[in-house]
């Protein structure tokens, strides 16, 4: 339907387009200042699924994920204020990760705008610098207009975070308007010009290396990448907390970049002659720092294909800058000419075998073998689940456990299996991860946290007792916040201060909202937990928390409190 004649108030108008877009879930906080919306979405009961979460922070963070597993618009509606103000941590998640999201946020009527009313706030400043768009829908006969726009800039270019101001008396004023049409999101492609120098480049090469990364990829998408990889014999390497866009067990495959890096992989990419980086941005996280590339202009021949022109050479130049959607360039790769017998052929093999120690049981444990050994935690894990399971995660050194020794398969292969925030939030986890069982219960969902990262949004498990999203939770405790305790480690020692935790039992706050909870403190007790965690989930159809009680000790797959001191005492 493109046009009605039929008087609507503008929380119908707003909740028919949602539908005209495509829109089958919603996440929220309820709120007075958007009732009308609501009413609105209660007559759509059938074909938009609510959700509704225990903080703003989780149902923005929901949303987010929603959008990295789909590819379309998150939406999510939060009220005034406070409400705005708790979800904003995951707006900034989904601009940093390029994640379609929409923020609908209730606003105080225009009769009392501008007036410092209760819980007011100008959300287009607010908003400003952490948002594609940010605006105010102050006509009831022109939210057509704006919510198409919102869906069109969200998802056209490098995908991102909309926000959008509902006065209250907009959404209860009538109009007689005309429906939008459904957008049509709008990426480049790659020129003839453009994909000729890239194949001449590659074939002059002597050390090329693939670099994948950012959002807008599908399993078709993947699945023409690897085409071209294998077709070439090239080793792909995937960007921090994107390692499931190439299968992790492929012999192309050689690790990730990120936090931790390998530092033989490092050394390759800082010896390459052409580096090839699909959808990335070249930020801090996927630079090391700004060290494997240097700025602005790199050692290596720099090939960057990205979403948004405006990523193409921000900080580092490239020698061939071009402007695609992930869909379209990967489509134009596989159709490229295979080079004939590349000379790098011979040093994948290597390259593999890197990576593959670099999977192997850290000297840590070694070290402190009474320890609870997390390696052999990922291990089961990874032995035990099948292999489409998705892993979520927040922020915290616990997660470089996840990251480094799980292995994750690749979207070519159907679904998502990692979902985790680039921008390093903590939190993230939990409510994604029950977002993505939501979103396809048939897919197991393992969500790892730390304990500080847990209690920021942990309360979203009583979420997913309600809505039966049996999830497994694995809670890492270790009494502290670790990353930053390793940071004054090294930069202030002796003056560790503000990172101990006095935390609760995780397993007895489990059970009190309904789900399965088990604490382990050694490494034998984790396989029979998991066993009954995941009976638990089979019998019951709701969510299970494994605690794991982790050495304090331990502060890194490489590393020791003791030699973080250590290493002081000798740096005096």
């Amino acid at each position: 339907m493109t046009e009605t004649h039929v008087s609507r108030t503008g929380a119908q108008i707003l909740v028919d387009q949602l539908l005209i877009h495509g829109v089958d879930h919603v996440y929220c906080v309820p709120g007075e200042s958007y009732l009308a919306v609501l009413d609105a979405l209660y007559a759509v009961r059938e074909r938009i699924e609510l959700t509704i979460n225990r903080h703003e922070s989780g149902a923005a963070f929901m949303a987010d994920a929603y959008g990295k597993l789909t590819g379309r618009p998150g939406v999510v509606f939060v009220t005034r204020g406070p409400g705005a103000t708790n979800a904003s941590v995951a707006i900034h998640t989904a601009f940093q990760d390029s994640t379609p999201l929409i923020l609908f946020v209730g606003q105080v009527g225009s009769d009392f705008m501008d007036r410092e009313a209760f819980q007011e706030i100008d959300y287009r400043r607010m908003f400003g610098e952490m948002t594609k768009w940010c605006a105010q829908i102050e006509r009831t006969d022109r939210v057509p207009e704006y919510i198409a726009r919102a869906f069109q800039v969200a998802t056209s270019g490098r995908p991102g975070p909309v926000v959008l101001a509902l006065p209250e008396d907009m959404q209860t004023r009538h109009a007689r308007v005309a429906n939008a049409s459904p957008y049509h999101a709008v990426h480049g492609s790659p020129s003839l010009e453009h994909l000729a120098a890239l194949h001449a480049r590659l074939a002059r090469a002597q050390r090329p290396l693939v670099l994948l990364g950012g959002s807008g990829w599908s399993p078709q998408s993947c699945s023409d990448l690897e085409h071209f990889a294998v077709a070439n014999h090239l080793p792909v390497a995937c960007v921090f907390r994107r390692q499931d866009l190439f299968d992790n067990h492929h012999p192309n495959y050689i690790g990730d970049v990120g936090i931790g890096i390998n530092p033989r992989l490092a050394a390759r990419i800082s010896a390459a002659d052409v580096v090839l980086v699909l959808g990335a941005r070249l930020g801090e996280m996927t630079t090391s720092g700004y060290t494997l590339f240097e700025v602005p202009t790199p050692r290596q021949a720099l090939i960057h294909v990205h979403a948004s022109a405006e990523e193409l050479g921000r900080v580092v130049q490239p020698v061939i800058a071009i402007n695609a959607g992930m869909a379209r360039i990967a489509a134009a790769l596989r159709n490229l000419a295979p080079l004939p017998d590349p000379v790098w052929r011979a040093a994948l093999p290597a390259a593999r075998a890197e990576y593959e120690a670099w999977q192997r049981e850290p000297d840590v444990f070694r070290e402190r073998p009474q320890s609870l050994n997390l390696w052999r935690v990922i291990q089961t894990l990874f032995e035990r689940l099948p292999a489409d399971a998705l892993l979520a995660n927040g922020a915290g050194n616990f997660a470089t456990w996840g990251h480094r020794f799980h292995r994750y398969r690749g979207l070519a292969r159907g679904r998502r299996t990692q979902l985790a925030p680039t921008s390093g939030t903590m939190g993230y986890g939990v409510p994604a991860g029950i977002a993505a069982k939501l979103h396809d219960p048939s897919q197991t969902v393992v969500i790892l946290a730390g304990d500080g990262d847990f209690l920021m949004t942990g309360q979203e498990l009583a979420t997913a007792v309600q809505y039966r999203a049996a999830v497994l939770i694995l809670v890492v405790n270790n009494g502290m916040y670790g990353t930053i305790r390793m940071h004054q480690e090294r930069e202030y020692p002796h003056h560790v201060y503000g990172t101990a935790l006095a935390n609760p039992d995780f397993a007895a706050l489990a059970k009190a909202y309904g789900a399965f909870g088990v604490c382990i403190g050694h490494t034998d007790e984790f396989a029979p937990a998991l066993e009954a965690a995941l009976a638990s989930i089979d019998a019951s159809g709701l969510p299970a928390l494994i605690e794991i009680r982790s050495d304090p000790e331990i502060i890194t797959p490489a590393l020791t409190i003791a030699a973080l001191q250590g290493a002081q005492r000798e740096g005096h």
